[in-house]
């Protein structure tokens, strides 16, 4: 194949590398999305997008109509090209240990096909030291090649508008690294911001672990509320409004996804497991799905109750299931209820009903993700228990 890109994405049709790949090949450059997921190869060559995110199909498709885009599982790519990108992520174990070994392993596999002056970028969170890790893993196998860190930092679902308006964090390990990673990431924005890798590390995990840590926040101060009889949204709304010291105080609800809890825990794991803050909003927050539970059955004989679940993505107007804290509701659920019923309209799936069969079957609703389209939905007089608030109804439990 004459395909010879600028840059070949490791990882780069997934949620992180296929919006970093296209946003660059929209830019201009050649880039190889080298994926080993077959299934989405063609899918992707062919201009469709095989998750939700705003206009990314648009840009796919002007990318490939100018040759500049290409998705393949060959790896030979890896050796055409100048720069490198790694999205390979650190994960946790089941003991909430960083599975550190997962990215280098990834390298080990591929390391014949590096070559000597290339620029490898790291894109994913990265247990602090990783980079140095890797950086001292070429240079042990005798290659000449600059290690950055970089950190991705996009919204899901929001990539193509947030990699050019959000500022770049980049970090190397020698100057002419710096410098060509600087350039790189120029071609989306001026606004970079440098840091040593393990700053760069550690960035990421502080930004995340926040993130946790405030919806910790309103998951508490709503079971509070709630234990008292009281309604949470009326306390938060006469909190925030014209009050510019709570502006960025959210609201309730399930805190989830493939990174907060994941970042925190490894952020814990980095600090010798002393990070007490991040293991309390780990209880809140993986503790929200217990605390509904326990509401309902002092409200209502669940043995007898059908109940029915709206919304099993993990963020609202999404079709990303990772990490959803409505499978864990739903497996709490069917210890107690007569029977669970699930629905979400961006899945396909056998085991989820339509919006209204679930409506008509269930004698109990619960909004566990804050879909708009739920807002208009007609719940024909049954009962609805919203945490989110979005029916403008209270968020009582």
């Amino acid at each position: 194949m004459n395909f010879i890109p600028d840059i070949t994405i490791i990882g780069g049709c997934g949620h992180v590398g296929l919006p970093l790949s296209v946003m660059f090949a929209s830019r201009g450059r050649k880039v190889c999305a080298f994926d080993i997921n077959k299934n989405v190869l063609d899918l992707v060559n062919e201009g469709n997008i095989p998750f939700v995110d705003e206009d990314l199909d648009k840009y796919l498709k002007g990318a490939i109509d100018k040759g500049c885009f290409l998705a393949s599982d060959d790896p030979g790519f890896i050796t055409k090209s100048n720069v490198i990108i790694i999205i390979i992520g650190t994960p946790v174990d089941e003991h909430l240990n960083p599975k550190v070994y997962e990215l280098k392993n990834v390298i080990e596999k591929y390391l014949n096909y590096f070559k000597d002056g290339q620029l490898i970028v790291l894109r994913s969170t990265l247990y602090p030291g990783t980079s140095k890790i890797i950086n001292d893993f070429f240079k042990t196998n005798n290659l000449n090649i600059d290690i950055a860190f970089c950190p991705e930092r996009i919204a899901q679902g929001f990539s193509v508008r947030e990699l050019v308006e959000l500022p770049q964090i980049i970090s190397a390990f020698t100057s002419s690294g710096m410098e060509r990673t600087r350039q790189l990431f120029s071609v989306l924005t001026d606004d970079i911001v440098v840091l040593d890798p393990i700053e760069a590390e550690l960035a990421k995990l502080f930004t995340n672990t926040w993130r946790y840590i405030n919806f910790a926040i309103a998951n508490q101060f709503y079971m509070v509320a709630n234990d008292l009889g009281l309604d949470f949204y009326k306390i938060h709304n006469a909190m925030t409004y014209n009050y510019p010291r709570t502006k960025g105080f959210p609201t309730a609800g399930f805190a989830a996804g493939p990174c907060l809890f994941k970042d925190t825990m490894q952020l814990a794991s980095f600090y010798k497991n002393n990070f007490f803050l991040g293991h309390s909003a780990m209880l809140v927050n993986e503790g929200l799905p217990n605390y509904i539970v326990d509401r309902l059955k002092l409200k209502h004989d669940l043995s007898g109750t059908v109940i029915g679940i709206l919304g099993m993505t993990f963020k609202a107007d999404n079709d990303d299931i990772r990490e959803s804290l409505s499978f864990k509701l739903k497996k709490l659920l069917e210890l107690e209820a007569k029977n669970v019923y699930c629905s979400d309209f961006h899945l396909s799936s056998d085991n989820y009903l339509s919006e209204e069969a679930l409506i008509d079957k269930c004698d109990i609703i619960i909004l566990a993700t804050p879909h708009k389209r739920y807002r208009s939905l007609d719940y024909k007089g049954k009962k609805v228990y919203d945490m989110w608030n979005i029916l403008n109804c209270g968020g009582v439990i």
